[in-house]
């Protein structure tokens, strides 16, 4: 079976409108645009040190003591 190697798109819309030449090439102005402003954003990313884990806290809570009677 021969495999589907194109990008497949699915339209929303009822009209079948083929797409032209100039809004293909203005959809990948766009998308260019994007992957390229996602890049600036990574590569801008500061790396965060990681906080120290909390100091073990022990709580008591309320109505919680039972005693045992044998």
């Amino acid at each position: 079976m021969p495999m589907n190697t194109e990008q497949l798109e699915l339209g929303l819309n009822q009209e079948s409108r083929p797409v032209t030449a100039g809004r293909r090439e203005s959809r990948i102005a766009r998308a260019a645009w994007w992957f390229a402003q996602m890049r600036q954003i990574v590569d801008r990313a500061m790396d965060w040190q990681q906080t120290p884990p909390g100091r073990p806290e022990q709580t008591w809570l309320p109505n919680s003591h039972r005693e045992v009677r044998v």
